[in-house]
């Protein structure tokens, strides 16, 4: 049984009488969403709302929730896709809370290539977003966006989530978005990653700082100095 599903748009503070703190730092968890219908058939599904979580998938969300569950969040988020909401669940279970979506969080496009095997979009596609975070935001994956697109969407999004005032947020995305955007953002980026250590179903990474000043600390359970 899911929890309310809740659209955040144009966050501007948290709704009670104290004013938010925008100048404070806060700890952000971007947690990949479990196997999804896309990902078992080895097709690129990047269209909003996407595919649903396979059985597998449903188990991952229950065993990343289990496992992280005991990090006091104070927020629970997902993108406008099925799979990362349905990820997200277990998580806004164990809070007694809900599931808050938030536009801009969807996975990156895959424009040409939406609907083609991974295996025949993976140069292109990917190529493109590793070159985004090496500087080349201009890079435009055919028949989508540039990185300079993306980026200014996911922080919009990030941004929402840091004005609800929540200090412990858990936000579930994408494999290509978090890994993209926390290489983007981070004064202690480490590229290296996304080709060495790319995210699994229900990966996650964690930064601290807030909008425009963020170190990256935890790469899936691999400590970042």
């Amino acid at each position: 049984m899911f929890a309310i599903i809740l659209t955040v748009i144009g966050v501007s503070g948290c709704t009670g009488t104290e004013p938010v703190d925008m100048n404070r730092t806060i700890t952000l968890t971007l947690v990949r969403h479990g196997q999804s219908e896309g990902n078992r058939s080895g097709r690129m599904d990047t269209t909003v709302p996407g595919s649903a979580l396979t059985d597998l998938g449903t188990a991952q969300a229950l065993m990343i929730a289990n496992r992280l569950s005991g990090n006091g969040y104070d927020g629970v988020f997902a993108s406008t896709m099925v799979r990362t909401q349905q990820t997200a669940e277990p998580m806004a279970q164990r809070r007694g809370g809900v599931v808050t979506a938030i536009q801009g969080l969807q996975e990156i496009e895959a424009g040409n290539f939406e609907g083609k095997p991974e295996a025949s979009a993976a140069k292109t596609y990917y190529g493109h977003i590793i070159h985004w975070t090496t500087g080349d935001r201009g890079a435009r994956i055919p028949g989508s966006i540039d990185g300079n697109e993306f980026d200014d969407r996911f922080d919009r999004a990030i941004e929402e989530i840091y004005a609800t005032g929540d200090s412990h947020p858990i936000a579930y995305s994408h494999g290509a978005a978090i890994a993209a955007w926390a290489t983007m953002n981070a004064e202690n980026p480490r590229p290296d990653l996304m080709k060495t250590a790319p995210l699994p179903n229900t990966g996650y990474v964690v930064l601290t700082g807030k909008p425009d000043n963020w170190k990256l600390v935890d790469w899936n359970g691999t400590e970042v100095s």
